[in-house]
Order: structure tokens, then sequence, then C-alpha cells
């Protein structure tokens, strides 16, 4: 379980350079960046685990791939939810428990969105 977390740990860390980085970085580069604490192929694992889950996109670079994050922070964030809300049969229960726990702050701001992305009504 330790370990574990400590992967999680590496990943946020990882994706944090990697969303503040102008470039897609390859692994020599992020290891570079990480303060070369870490083996090689421990950063490679990170990466190519991070590019299976869908946080990462890679091109190649020379022998390497380069990667950089599919989207930024709350873009990911949204990705993860609606990762969740997919994995539910019960859509509507779950966005009316969702809704439901709410903040009244939050509540506003998504009456918000919901009211700019709808269409006019039509009377």
């Amino acid at each position: 379980m330790n370990e574990r977390r400590q992967m999680g740990a590496l990943e946020a860390e990882v994706l944090d350079l990697l969303q503040t980085a102008p470039e897609a970085l390859t692994p020599g580069h992020v290891l570079e960046r990480l303060g070369g604490s870490l083996a090689y192929s421990t950063v490679v694992t990170v990466l190519t685990r991070m590019h299976d889950k869908g946080l990462l996109s890679r091109v190649k670079q020379g022998r390497a791939f380069a990667y950089r994050p599919v989207a930024d922070r709350h873009g990911l964030t949204a990705r993860r939810m609606r990762q969740v809300l997919d994995a539910d049969p019960d859509r509507h229960a779950v966005l009316a428990r969702f809704v439901g726990d709410l903040g009244a702050g939050d509540e506003e701001i998504l009456r918000h969105l919901l009211g700019s992305a709808l269409p006019p009504q039509r009377d």
C-alpha cells in the first residue's frame, strides 16, 4: 500500500511538471527536472502507465517518446468526473445525488453554466 501511495505521489509530481513545461518532455528530461534521484526505468514506467490511463499523449522524439498532458488540471478533473459517472448505470441517480450534495455556491455556478449552455426556449 505504501509503494502504491508513493507511485501516486510520483504521478502527481510528474503531471505537475509536465503541465508547467512549454513542450512535451522525454523521460530523460523528466528525470533531469525531478532531480535525477530516480532510476530512468522508473520514470519510463510512470510515464507509460500515465499514458495507458489516458492522462498523457506521446509522440516519437528520436529513440524515445516525448509526453504531454492531454488536458490542463481542470480538464483532467472533468475527465475523472466523467469516467466515474460513466461507470454507474443509473446516471439519473448519480447526477441527482451529486446536485443534491452541492453547496449553495457550487449550485449557483452549475445553474449559471447550464443556463448559458442551453439553447434559448421558444414560447
